[in-house]
């Protein structure tokens, strides 16, 4: 189940032609960025030795511990990003602050992505800022996502 489902997560996080402003999808200038949650199961369901199921330093196995991954493309071109700094703040409804995550890229099925595991108990809004420096960016770019998690 796991190795398919990462494969088939990537290829949705593939940018489409003319892909809309949704949930998933932001774009910043000459950037587009795709967001994904994922349960952390999905990672630990790799079989002992496999690559990914060591990712971040392996899965976590809290409940409510997810993989958050965050892919990146030339908004022009369609290009992956593949040299980035990537990282992320999340914050809660009604939550000051928030807790800030270096994603670490992850090369899955031939392609970077970016990512790290967050636990995210409960049912809440969250906003997740990803920030994205580029080698040679003074100012990283900054792209804003609104993720509804459901209860478990």
């Amino acid at each position: 189940m796991s190795a398919l489902f990462v494969l088939a997560f990537l290829t949705a996080l593939s940018p489409p032609a003319g892909a809309a402003q949704d949930e998933a999808y932001r774009r910043a200038g000459d950037l587009a960025a795709y967001l994904g949650v994922l349960p952390a199961a999905v990672v630990r369901g790799h079989p002992a030795g496999h690559p990914e199921g060591a990712m971040h330093g392996g899965a976590p196995r809290g409940r409510h511990d997810y993989h958050l991954v965050v892919a990146l493309f030339d908004a022009a071109s369609g290009a992956r990003i593949e040299d980035a700094a990537v990282t992320a703040t999340i914050s809660g409804l009604g939550h000051v602050g928030g807790r800030r995550l270096q994603l670490e890229p992850m090369r899955i099925a031939g392609t970077i992505t970016y990512g790290e595991f967050v636990s995210l108990p409960g049912s809440d809004r969250y906003t997740i800022t990803v920030e994205i420096r580029r080698p040679n960016q003074a100012v990283p770019t900054r792209v804003d996502f609104t993720y509804q998690h459901p209860a478990r």
